[in-house]
């Protein structure tokens, strides 16, 4: 058992959550769940809690309403190794009502936010050559999708 864990508050869908989430990364499975029960606060049979990992990872979800939405405040930042792994999770994450954001983020239709960075993007703006680090940085917050291609003309100085 990991000694931290990322404990996510859904209204209603924890479960629909898990099992989306489960399905976009490897090493990804959900570990248990546990039920409302008769005369509790949510409907009997539905998801209360499920713990679940993601590439290793673990996470907990509730099923505890809708006092407590989701904001920008946190995010789940997603290591890429190349802009096919950036593309597909980003298509996927997006899909079905999620929302673009800036330089990297999005928000899921849970309203989960996302960070889907390239591991080149913190090699770049953080380029000895304070020009390039700029030219990379400008780019960046110019874009919602990060794109390994441009960042590295913009670097370079050829856009």
């Amino acid at each position: 058992m990991q000694k931290i864990t990322t404990y996510l508050w859904f209204d209603d869908d924890a479960e629909e959550a898990m099992k989306f989430y489960t399905s976009l990364f490897k090493n990804s499975k959900i570990l248990s769940t546990s039920r409302y029960p008769e005369g509790s606060p949510g409907k009997p049979g539905t998801l209360m809690t499920g713990s679940f990992q993601l590439d290793g990872q673990e996470f907990m979800a509730l099923n505890g309403g809708p006092q407590f939405p989701f904001t920008e405040a946190i995010s789940l930042l997603v290591n890429c190794e190349n802009q096919q792994e950036v593309d597909e999770l980003w298509a996927k994450l997006i899909a079905d009502g999620g929302q673009e954001s800036q330089c990297g983020w999005l928000k899921d239709k849970f309203g989960v936010s996302w960070q889907i960075i390239p591991k080149q993007l913190g090699e770049m703006i953080g380029d000895k050559d304070p020009a390039k680090s700029k030219r990379a940085v400008d780019a960046m917050l110019k874009m919602k999708k990060i794109d390994i291609k441009a960042l590295e003309r913009a670097r370079d100085g050829r856009q």
